[in-house]
C-alpha cells in the first residue's frame, strides 16, 4: 500500500468558471474536487488541500487557518487573488495561509502544487 496521500482538493470560491479549471486539473491528477462557500460540515479530515479564492471569499482569509487546524489539520492551505488586491493577499499571509499567490501564479503552478505537495 502506498504512503502517498490522496489528492482531495476543496475550493472556497464563487467563481464557477475558474473552478472548472481547478476541477479539471485535480481530476487529471486522479484526485477528488469539491467546492463551496464554506468547508463542508463533514468529511474535511481527508482533505489534502484547501484553496481560498480571495476575489470571492476574502472574508475567510483571517480565520481559515484556525478553522482548518480544527477540521482538516493535514490539509495544505493555498490562497490566490488578483495582484492588485494587495491588502487581501497580505491578509491571507498574515492569517497563516502557507501559500499565497496571485491569480496568474496559481493558474500557472496549480498542477505542480497539487502534484508535488501530495507527495511530501
Amino acid at each position: 500500500m502506498s504512503s502517498v496521500p490522496s489528492l482531495n482538493v476543496f475550493l472556497l470560491s464563487g467563481d464557477l468558471l475558474f473552478a472548472s479549471k481547478v476541477k479539471s486539473t485535480v481530476e487529471s491528477l486522479g484526485g477528488r474536487f469539491g467546492m463551496g462557500g464554506n468547508l463542508p460540515s463533514e468529511g474535511c479530515g481527508d482533505l489534502s488541500h484547501v484553496v481560498l479564492d480571495l476575489s470571492t471569499r476574502s472574508g475567510l482569509a483571517g480565520k481559515l487557518k484556525e478553522i482548518c487546524d480544527e477540521s482538516c489539520p493535514d490539509a495544505r492551505l493555498i490562497a490566490y487573488g488578483p495582484h492588485v488586491m494587495v491588502d487581501r493577499l497580505k491578509a491571507a499571509r498574515d492569517g497563516g495561509i502557507e501559500t499565497v499567490l496571485t491569480n496568474g501564479q496559481f493558474d500557472g503552478a496549480m498542477r505542480m502544487l497539487f502534484n508535488e505537495e501530495t507527495r511530501t
